[in-house]
């Protein structure tokens, strides 16, 4: 699966961890910034944006984006039509992100998630399932669906 990943500074040496990570499982990575931690005017929206739109337009299936606490990226890339992003902060809300909410960005704190916590929560993102049934109806309806979410 290709991989779009974001991050400011606060956020860039989980991302740099997630994606060998990514990579090493077999993943393709868009890492689409920041180049480093150095760069204390890195504005989380700069990268929220790019990674949102790649997997709105398909150019990824799923993105994760990381900044200070996770907030601000999550509510830039849920600014986008078709992006479900779903900040997390343990294995049971990034398992239920996917399996109940089809989320696609997941979005972390550096400033508050150990690395390997985050590198967990990313583990158990990319091998969740989404469910369906009536979780497809409850996603349709955060879509714009109709009310039987079709």
């Amino acid at each position: 699966m290709i991989v779009a990943l974001g991050s400011d500074h606060a956020g860039f040496e989980i991302k740099d961890a997630v994606r060998r990570a990514l990579e090493k499982a077999g993943h393709e990575v868009l890492d689409l910034g920041a180049a480093s931690a150095d760069c204390p005017d890195c504005d989380y929206p700069d990268y929220a944006r790019p990674v949102a739109e790649a997997v709105a337009g398909g150019r990824a299936g799923r993105g994760v984006l990381v900044c200070g606490t996770g907030i601000g990226m999550s509510i830039v890339a849920n600014r986008l039509p078709g992006v479900r992003a779903a900040l997390c902060h343990d294995r049971f809300t990034a398992e239920a992100a996917r399996r109940h909410n089809d989320a696609n960005v997941l979005c972390l704190g550096g400033r508050v998630l150990p690395e390997g916590t985050a590198l967990d929560l990313v583990e158990v993102f990319m091998r969740t399932p989404f469910v369906g049934g009536r979780h497809a109806r409850r996603v349709g309806k955060i879509d714009g669906a109709g009310k039987d979410g079709a």
